[in-house]
This record gives structure tokens, sequence and C-alpha cells, in this order.
């Protein structure tokens, strides 16, 4: 492991991202090094789509407490907590990795809450999801309730979820009791490029891209109806976001950070069939689907931070089915 204390007689904020190799994390690395930042990296893997733009970029296990210690060598200015185990319906709702996504995130926080305190860090985001909310609320297709107040009683329909909501807890807990400066955000399906779209982990988005792009049948699989409902944040917005809510002097959150668009897993199939010119229908079949209805309340971030997503679902769609049409032409997978 290479690393080094940052000294610079022009004091340029320095910031630690965890995470720094996945699709969110590279991209705020990005963000940071054009507000220049001194920035910090750390995942199990560099980023699989681009050459990380980081300062330093360290490969190293976040469930390590050798690691977390060595990582929170100094009390850097922010850091962005987005380290995780995660993917989309087909890893996260099948129940077949709910011990491994439960233990491995749970072990990242727990060390990141640690350290984080230890080396007296300014400020610390942490990403938690919209899967926080009660099931119960989300039975409606037209008007699910993810009102930040609405996470208690708590009801989460995966283990996910349950996770990400306990590290809220550990979060706030450190901050009572030992005054980390926090603040959490619950991310609601972030998409763009430079997304995993194939391997079992991609997401609804990004999925429906690829399988769009690379059908010659005529037909592609949706699980369930289709009528389950979601929004979907652009990445740009998603990164706006996390930076209003870390440069606010009066409010740490949770918030919700997402699109208050809301359509159906139909519909968005749909719009990315229309976006390729092709011909092809939607076969219905069995799988994992989680809730029935979800999007952003928006209320609060407006409020709180005079501020809310806004650019249609369709100009990020666009971006994102290019970006992955020519990652296929490239790589040819």
């Amino acid at each position: 492991m290479v690393k080094k204390k940052i000294k610079n007689k022009n004091r340029l904020k320095s910031a630690l991202v965890c995470g720094g190799g996945g699709f969110i994390g590279s991209h705020l690395v990005r963000h940071l090094k054009a507000r220049n930042f001194f920035v910090r990296a750390v995942d199990l893997r560099r980023p699989i789509f681009n050459v990380s733009q980081a300062d330093e970029f360290i490969v190293g296990d976040l469930r390590k407490e050798s690691v977390c210690k060595k990582i929170f060598d100094q009390p850097f200015d922010e850091v962005y907590q987005l380290a995780a185990d995660m993917g989309g319906a087909g890893y996260v709702f099948t129940g077949d990795h709910d011990a491994e996504i439960v233990h491995n995130s749970a072990l990242i926080n727990l060390n990141i809450a640690k350290y984080a305190t230890c080396a007296k860090v300014k400020k610390l985001f942490f990403s938690s999801s919209a899967c926080i909310y009660p099931q119960f609320n989300q039975k409606s297709t037209n008007k699910p309730n993810c009102r930040e107040d609405s996470a208690y009683p708590a009801l989460p329909d995966s283990d996910y979820g349950w996770e990400k909501l306990f590290s809220e807890r550990l979060y706030l807990a450190y901050k009572k009791n030992f005054g980390l400066n926090v603040k959490i955000a619950r991310f609601h399906n972030v998409f763009g490029p430079e997304s995993e779209y194939s391997g079992g982990r991609e997401k609804a988005v990004a999925a429906i891209c690829r399988k769009v792009i690379e059908n010659t049948n005529g037909e592609i699989e949706i699980w369930g109806d289709g009528k389950q409902t979601r929004s979907f944040l652009y990445i740009d917005e998603c990164i706006e976001g996390i930076k209003r809510l870390m440069t606010s002097s009066s409010f740490d959150g949770p918030v919700n950070i997402g699109s208050a668009e809301m359509v159906t897993i139909n519909q968005l199939a749909q719009s990315v069939i229309k976006l390729s010119g092709k011909k092809i229908k939607i076969k219905h079949v069995e799988g994992p689907l989680g809730v029935r209805g979800r999007n952003s309340d928006n209320r609060l971030i407006k409020r709180k931070l005079k501020w809310a997503p806004k650019k249609p679902l369709n100009l990020g769609v666009k971006k994102t089915y290019s970006w992955i049409e020519n990652q296929i032409k490239k790589t040819g997978r």
C-alpha cells in the first residue's frame, strides 16, 4: 500500500472517497478534482471503465481494520463513504446474498465510523438508500410513501435495506456520542455512463439498455408484470445533490437524493426501445422485484437545500444508452 500525507503550502482541501473505484465513486472523484481537492480513493478494485483521477488510489479491503487504520492517517476535510456490497435487483432481492451483503457492508461501516472519528475528520458523507423505507408504505404503484420521516416503524423489504438503516443509526450514534460530523443521503436508483451493465449486479436502466442493444430476436425479458414503479436519478444530479448537502451549514439529513419523475418499468423499457429504433416486444417473466412502487419524495430537500433534481429521465437514458452501445461495440460485450 502506497500512500502519503498531504503536504501543500496552498492548503488544498483534502477528500477521501471510500468506494472510489465504483460507479458513483469514480464520478465523485472527478468532481472533487475539478473543485481542486486533493483526493485519496480506496476500493477493492480500480474503476472498470476509466482511469481514476484520484491523486492516490489505494487498492484495499475496507472490511479490514488494518486498512482503515492506515487510510485514516490524517483529518481529511471531507470523507465520502460509498463503499458497500451491492447490486441491482438480480443481486439484492433474490435472498441468495443476504448474509454477505449485511456482513460485508456492516463491517465496512463499523470500521469507517471508528477510524474517521479517531482521525478527527471534519465532515463525513454516508450514502444510504431508498431501500430503507418500509415495504408497507410501498404497496401502491401510484402513491408510495418515501418521505424521510416515514422510515420508522422500520420494515425494509430486503436485508440490504436493513443494513443501510442500521448504518444510518451507527453514524448518528457516533455523531451523538463522539461529535462525528456526518451527512446522510438516501439514494434512489442512480444511473448513467460508466455503470455496470452486465455480470449480474447491473441495475434496471443499464440492464434494459444492454438487452435492447444486444437484441436479435425482437423480444426482451422484463421481470414481473412491468407495472411496478420507480424513479431514476442521473449521475450528474446525484453528484450535485451530494455537493449541496455537504456544503450545507445547517442541514445534515437523512434526505432523499432522487428524481420525483416516477415511471413503470414497462414505460422505461418502451422508452429505451423507442430510442433504439428497433421493433422489440416485452416478455414478462418471473424474477426478483422489490417493492411495488417507489419514488423520491423531494419536499424536504427543496425546503432545506433549495434544490431538487429536475432533469427529465429521457435525457439521462439517451446518454447512458449511447455509452453502453459504444462499450459493446468496442469490447464485444
